[in-house]
């Protein structure tokens, strides 16, 4: 089997550059490079294309191809349009065309088309949509995140149509939307995380004629997996030490002598509202028993010390950690909470095992979570988690079997399951070792990859297919850059508008 990965903003090399170090080399793209890397394992072959970047600040992307090492039956082919400059994915959309344009030609030299096209985001899915025209080969769509929801989210507190143009203005929502609704309809199959993903993300008003949330045969869920080289209860990073001493030091900082043998609940997630880590410091705030039983350790990216240098954080997070200082101030929390910065898996990974030696627990407590990776990441080192009930964790945790679900809008509810686990060690222990196990059944690399291969051959057979009539965006079908369609009006989930409100 031959699957092309479409990611025309995605960067990739053998060192994974950048990786999660910039807005647009975000988590998909590890899904894409472990899907693929995993197929080449299996003996099949899998083409990641990327677009080239000439660019003296990006001289990793510059060259036509590059490989993994250790992945012999997998390339990286980067094809260039527009500029040869970096250019982020909102300014992507006029060379598309372009792109695919020259994604087409490279496979017609080549004599042979792949099994498979995969787009990935919305620029991805549109190229996707082409390449099928071009060559008859199904493609399917993984959208990682979708525009409307991102729009609603900047227009939460406005019903200003100038609020609408500016947003549009700047993330060029008109492009990103149509190539969504594009991709949708004329997929083989839309893939997704998790079924709460489906229901939840695809329910959009800005998709409706494209696709309907409902339909079985439009979606399959395949979840990405987890690194066990990396989340495993034996494993060892070359900077293990290195972490552990971060950790201690940061412990010794920030909570007080007599605590610091306690178990550690340990939440890492970025510092949105949604994330509602709030939540989570009044369960600590409003019950003595979650105190006398553990520690609070907030993990922030970036931040050394943020719970006493709030305004070192970017603009956006530091509403979050001022209501977070105000309820440890209120309540003496102070000796019972650390906040401090790590990055990366590998990093990452460590804070669990050492988490899981002090008898913690994982907590995820955010108001709506699509999947939840670090979810199973905790639950592959054997780090029992406490999740929100709503979205994916409540698929992952096997509905509460393997980790334990809260309503994350009740702090009672989370101290109380918090306490379930640190109170008890033999629930603790059973939660330990059945997460473990589902996330070795249920979330390997080898099992996403599979899922590909099943969903290849369903395409092939012409057991699932799109709609071929659903008509692409204008701006695609003109050779030369090409005005960007702009939104005229805006309709979100639940109703409210921004302008007249926008039909279908």
């Amino acid at each position: 089997m031959h699957i092309a990965f479409l990611n025309p903003q995605g960067n990739f090399d053998p060192r994974n550059s950048y990786l999660a170090s910039h807005p647009d080399f975000g988590g998909q793209l590890v899904y894409v490079r472990e899907v693929a890397r995993t197929l080449g394992k299996m003996g099949h072959h899998a083409d990641i294309l990327t677009r080239r970047i000439v660019d003296p600040d990006w001289p990793e992307f510059a060259s036509d191809t590059d490989a993994y090492p250790d992945a012999p039956n997998v390339r990286i082919l980067r094809i260039p349009c527009g500029p040869d400059r970096f250019l982020p994915k909102e300014e992507l959309w006029p060379y598309l065309s372009e792109w695919a344009e020259d994604v087409q030609q490279f496979y017609r030299k080549e004599a042979s088309w792949p099994d498979l096209w995969t787009g990935h985001y919305a620029d991805g899915g549109l190229a996707a949509a082409l390449l099928e025209e071009a060559s008859g080969i199904p493609f399917t769509f993984t959208g990682h995140s979708l525009g409307a929801w991102k729009l609603d989210f900047l227009l939460q507190d406005s019903e200003d149509p100038d609020d609408l143009r500016e947003a549009d203005a700047g993330y060029n929502f008109g492009a990103r939307i149509e190539a969504e609704r594009a991709a949708m309809a004329r997929s083989a199959a839309i893939v997704t995380n998790s079924a709460a993903e489906r229901r939840e993300q695809y329910d959009h008003p800005a998709y409706s004629e494209a696709v309907d949330a409902n339909d079985d045969g439009r979606f399959a869920v395949i979840p990405p997996g987890v690194d066990f080289s990396i989340f495993d209860p034996e494993a060892r990073s070359p900077h293990e030490a290195e972490t552990l001493a971060e950790i201690r030091a940061a412990h010794e900082r920030d909570i007080g002598s007599g605590r610091r043998s306690l178990p550690a609940v340990i939440a890492w997630s970025r510092l949105d509202p949604k994330k509602n880590h709030r939540a989570l410091v009044e369960a600590f705030a409003r019950h003595p028993e979650l105190r006398d039983r553990a520690n609070l350790i907030v993990i922030t990216r970036g931040l050394e010390d943020p719970l006493r240098d709030p305004d070192s954080a970017p603009e956006e997070e530091r509403p979050v950690l001022y209501d977070l200082i105000s309820v440890v101030e209120r309540s003496n929390l102070w000796g019972s909470v650390s906040a401090f910065s790590l990055s990366g898996q590998v990093t990452l990974a460590a804070l669990y095992r050492w988490g899981t030696g002090t008898g913690g627990v994982f907590c995820l407590p955010a108001e709506y979570e699509p999947f939840g990776m670090t979810v199973v990441e905790a639950m592959a080192v054997g780090l029992p988690v406490v999740a929100t009930k709503n979205g994916g964790p409540r698929e992952t945790t096997d509905e509460g079997r393997s980790g334990l679900l809260v309503d994350p809008h009740d702090p009672d509810d989370i101290a109380a399951q918090l306490l379930r686990l640190l109170s008890d060690r033999e629930a603790w222990q059973a939660h330990a070792d059945r997460g473990r196990q589902r996330a070795r059944e249920r979330y390997s690399w080898r099992r996403t990859a599979e899922s590909y291969l099943r969903l290849s051959e369903e395409a092939a057979r012409g057991v699932r297919r799109g709609d071929p009539t659903f008509p692409l965006p204008e701006f695609v079908r003109r050779s030369d850059p090409a005005e960007l369609p702009r939104l005229k009006s805006w309709s979100r989930a639940g109703g409210r508008s921004n302008g007249q409100r926008q039909k279908g």
